[in-house]
């Protein structure tokens, strides 16, 4: 595990409703590379840890992967749930800690993890995940960040969210691999890295919603912060930037296959 935030304690449970209705962001492009993996489609079956509001399996649904989704938060289960109801998905989702999850030997042909490769106690989930990914099957590290120093908005953003909750860690990212943690490497053969940008379209609400959902605000701040940050970053975006915007961010993705004994 990761040491974030300087030990200050987060719940994304907190932030659950702005998370459901503000962080459904990827682009086309991050979904077709995965397809282009030949993942996540035609019958697989998926188990997607740290699911939080079900987006990455709610966005592939039409692919035909049989998706299973887990995350520790009730809440983002809850909305996953949902979400995924309103528009008639067969999606299985749970609320349970990576480190807890438990299915049999060779269930799954993907495991993915978006977003939420910190968390989990890697000396526990490396084992565990091989034991369910079918012989060949795939371990997908998927990351999206957005580019501070390349782009003007989300760098006043960060600086306003540092005043309020200066332990974030969240801050400051540059176009780099994602994290693949060693205990994977011996159960998985690292089979590729790539990095792309892309550029994300918001409305000042929805970006302003984004920044809300993120794990150094609406998921770590108190009452008080908040309501603080809420005044200066909405008249940071209104006074300054247009209705309409692009936020550069990269795609971060690592394919890991099973070992074969």
């Amino acid at each position: 595990m990761v040491d974030l935030d300087n030990g200050k304690t987060f719940d994304w449970g907190k932030t659950s409703e702005d998370y459901a209705k503000y962080r459904d962001i990827y682009p086309k492009e991050f979904y077709r590379y995965i397809l282009n993996l030949g993942l996540c489609k035609d019958g697989q079956k998926v188990l997607d840890i740290g699911t939080g509001t079900g987006v990455l399996p709610r966005n592939m649904y039409e692919y035909g992967a049989k998706w299973t989704g887990t995350d520790i938060s009730e809440n983002q289960i809850e909305q996953a749930k949902r979400l995924a109801a309103s528009d008639n998905m067969d999606i299985d989702f749970f609320t349970c800690r990576a480190e807890d999850v438990d299915f049999p030997d060779d269930t799954f042909d993907v495991i993915t993890a978006c977003q939420c490769i910190w968390y989990p106690d890697h000396k526990v989930t490396a084992p565990k995940f091989a034991s369910m990914i079918k012989p060949g099957g795939h371990f997908l590290i998927l990351y999206m960040g957005w580019l501070p120093f390349e782009d003007e908005i989300a760098g006043k953003s960060e600086e306003i969210i540092l005043k309020y909750n200066p332990k974030w860690t969240g801050c400051g990212d540059t176009v780099h691999p994602v994290w693949v943690p060693d205990e994977y490497l011996e159960f998985f053969n690292l089979v590729s890295r790539e990095e792309f940008r892309v550029a994300v379209p918001f409305t000042r609400e929805s970006w302003h919603g984004r920044m809300r959902a993120c794990r150094g605000v609406g998921a770590s701040m108190s009452e008080e912060e908040l309501r603080k940050w809420e005044m200066e970053h909405w008249q940071m975006i209104t006074n300054n930037y247009k209705e309409e915007f692009n936020i550069k961010h990269y795609v971060s993705i690592a394919l890991l296959e099973r070992k074969t004994k």
